[in-house]
């Protein structure tokens, strides 16, 4: 770790994104060949995307990270407007029981992937300029989470729970290393856990994932079935686990195992160690940016590395957590393994933009 952070940064980012698509064959090419005739349908539209993210990761890190401070007001202004449009049928599409994407030449583009960069440059630049106003609830906290408050609300009509909770969670930690008083997040918390209750309450299908969390036996092949497969998948990898390709929960038994539970597969075809690879993966990205974060002295510059790179980290933690049970099932994907173009285009953007404050701090 006494290469430039940037360097680390850089190539343990491609390694695991190239170590995701790789996985991404070894999940779906049973589902893939069943259902399209092609074994390696979602392998090929991983690897573009990856290709057209890498690209662009280089691109933008070449680029003053300050633009992105200039015109963080469009940049909000166009995410708004995406998640407006998404939301009226005809324009967006329907997923999961969800209207979050935009169908583009067969291919998907969610909206509220992007606005979790949108959201956070946009935080980064009002925070940095109003640092003094912070310490007031009134002209400093309220405004801000009252923009938060309103994105959050556009995503849940999608309704996409999950990507909701990693932004706006992402955004108060944000608020929360600014100058601003802890006693309003005291407030927040209790407000916050009132609100995901009644959130829960009005929707029977979270409900339904809490008790599946709580018991998922309860109902084995109901809202049970997802998490009971992927600990089917988790038990038998063993230290070295079976093998890659050797997976047996991706013959039908772990549904769509190339997306929210990848992490099941890889644990299941390569163990203990393959887990332990992955983690430290995450480990070392963060720790990276960490590293440009305390040597950035421009505040745009800190707060947007710390918010990018705790949102990709807060995500790994909520995507893992779920695979293995600790907590409900949320949808969030795992950044850079998980199949999904939206994904993985926005935490390749985001690393670009981290790599870019690095080289014009």
């Amino acid at each position: 770790m006494n290469k430039k952070p940037e360097k680390v940064l850089k190539y343990v980012v491609l390694a695991l994104a190239i170590f995701g698509a790789i996985m991404i064959y070894s999940a779906s090419s049973i589902w893939a060949e069943y259902k399209f005739g092609n074994e390696f349908k979602f392998f090929i539209s991983q690897t573009v995307f990856l290709g057209i993210g890498f690209v662009l990761m280089n691109i933008i890190s070449k680029i003053d990270y300050k633009i992105y401070g200039k015109y963080a007001n469009h940049i909000l202004f166009i995410c708004f407007l995406l998640l407006v449009l998404v939301l009226i049928p005809g324009i967006g599409m329907v997923r999961n029981g969800s209207r979050s994407w935009f169908g583009i030449a067969g291919l998907g583009l969610q909206p509220s992937e992007l606005s979790k960069i949108g959201l956070i440059i946009f935080t980064a630049k009002y925070l940095s300029k109003n640092g003094k106003e912070m310490r007031s609830i009134k002209t400093g906290i309220l405004p801000i989470m009252g923009l938060i408050l309103l994105f959050f609300g556009l995503i849940m009509l999608e309704p996409d729970f999950g990507t909701g909770m990693v932004i706006t969670l992402t955004l108060v930690v944000m608020i929360f290393i600014s100058e601003s008083k802890i006693s309003f997040f005291v407030g927040c918390g209790i407000v916050g856990l009132l609100g995901i209750v009644g959130l829960i309450i009005v929707a029977p299908y979270r409900m339904a994932r809490i008790v599946s969390f709580l018991n998922p036996w309860a109902d084995p092949l109901g809202s049970g079935f997802q998490i009971i497969q992927s600990l089917y998948a988790i038990g038998p990898g063993g230290l070295l686990g079976m093998g890659f390709m050797k997976s047996r929960q991706k013959y039908f038994y772990l549904p769509e195992p190339q997306t929210d539970f990848i992490f099941s597969i890889i644990s299941e075809e390569f163990g203990f160690l393959g887990v332990l690879i992955v983690a430290c993966a995450f480990f070392i990205i963060f720790y990276s940016a960490m590293k440009i974060f305390f040597k950035t002295k421009d505040l745009f510059g800190k707060y947007l590395v710390f918010g990018l790179s705790f949102g990709i980290i807060l995500q790994a933690i909520l995507n893992l957590a779920v695979v293995v049970g600790l907590i409900p099932v949320t949808g969030v994907t795992l950044p850079f393994l998980s199949y999904g173009g939206s994904s993985l285009l926005v935490s390749m953007i985001s690393i670009g933009i981290i790599l870019s404050v690095s080289n014009h701090r």
